[in-house]
């Protein structure tokens, strides 16, 4: 069973991979690593998941676009069965820091506000998430509820750490119709009154027989 870690390491958790189910009988897990090197998000230390439980890799090794993992916790099929979807975490103190100005941590994006490319304040980066299509930001908007967006250079084509800012394009991300869905819009308008007019003119032409 894994076991509890303290509450002080959990002061800044950066999602480093998660459980995709059992593999065998032994206990190993098949883990979605999100580390540039996969194999390398077990050596940051102990993981823990989002209720604090520890789990330290014994061993890791690749299987297609998946890791086969043995956790020094997790004993048998059974309590590998249980850990599926569990999101697995590390530290941010863990982590080394980015060698280049322009390289970051996706969790670094955490708390950031997101403007507009006019300027104008869309709302904070509330999380990060991956469901396995690709990265997506959680934003918190200023007028309205919380919305995912794709976290792509074309829904997020600048960020400025420093700043503590994050561009968005409101049409890449999904957050307002871009000129092809008024162009359909207008077209749908327009298809829709001829077929009105053509209804109105074939029921004339009845009332006339």
């Amino acid at each position: 069973m894994a076991e509890p870690v303290s509450h002080a390491s959990e002061r800044q958790p950066v999602l480093l991979a998660i459980v995709g189910g059992a593999h065998g009988i032994r206990g190993e897990c098949r883990v979605k690593s999100f580390t540039e090197e996969p194999e390398a998000f077990g050596q940051y230390g102990p993981l823990f998941d989002a209720k604090g439980n520890r789990y330290t890799v014994k061993s890791a090794r690749p299987q297609k676009n998946m890791l086969l993992v043995r956790f020094a916790e997790i004993a048998d099929r059974n309590a590998a069965e249980r850990l599926n979807g569990t999101e697995l975490f590390v530290d941010r103190s863990c982590l080394p820091e980015p060698e280049d100005d322009d390289e970051f941590y996706l969790d670094d994006l955490v708390g950031l506000d997101a403007r507009s490319l006019e300027g104008e304040v869309l709302g904070r980066i509330v999380a990060t998430h991956n469901f396995g299509a690709g990265d997506i930001l959680e934003l918190a908007q200023a007028k309205g509820s919380t919305v995912m967006i794709p976290f792509s250079e074309a829904a997020v084509p600048d960020i400025d750490l420093d700043e503590g800012t994050i561009v968005v394009d409101p049409v890449a991300a999904g957050l307002a119709p871009g000129p092809e869905d008024e162009d359909e819009d207008v077209g749908l308008g327009e298809a829709g009154e001829a077929a009105a007019g053509k209804t109105a003119a074939g029921q004339r032409r009845k009332e006339e027989e």
